[in-house]
């Protein structure tokens, strides 16, 4: 199935004065829900819904938990969660504290098997 694309008309944020452009931007078909993922999960295997909750819930416990420790979860084909963080720049090593960093983040590195689906992504654009 093709996803759905509108376009957009977007002016240059570093150059107000620039021809604005246009650009293709996916449409969302709607939202899957952790109920959602659990549902289509039971059904496709002999694990029960509720055991299925089970452990995407613990998984969604155990990823910040890990992350927050510094470390880097991998969860297979899926892909890997890490921290990122944005730090202002000083003259001198010694200069650099833990007051540099003014950003954190949690970074998701695509899987080989997400990889493989964006690959493989068609386009259509939205009427």
């Amino acid at each position: 199935m093709a996803i759905k694309f509108n376009v957009q008309e977007i002016g240059n944020p570093q150059d107000a004065a620039a021809p604005k452009k246009f650009y293709a931007r996916p449409v969302s078909s709607g939202e899957i829900t952790l109920e959602d993922l659990a549902s289509d999960i039971s059904h496709a295997s002999s694990v029960t819904e509720s055991d299925v909750m089970a452990v995407l819930y613990s998984l969604v416990r155990e990823i910040p938990r890990n992350i927050s420790q510094g470390y880097i979860v991998r969860l297979g084909s899926l892909g890997s969660f890490r921290l990122g963080t944005g730090s202002i720049g000083s003259d001198t090593a010694e200069e650099v504290t833990a007051a540099n960093i003014h950003r954190k983040r949690v970074l998701f590195q695509n899987g080989m098997r997400i990889k493989k689906a964006i690959a493989d992504l068609t386009f259509r654009k939205s009427e």
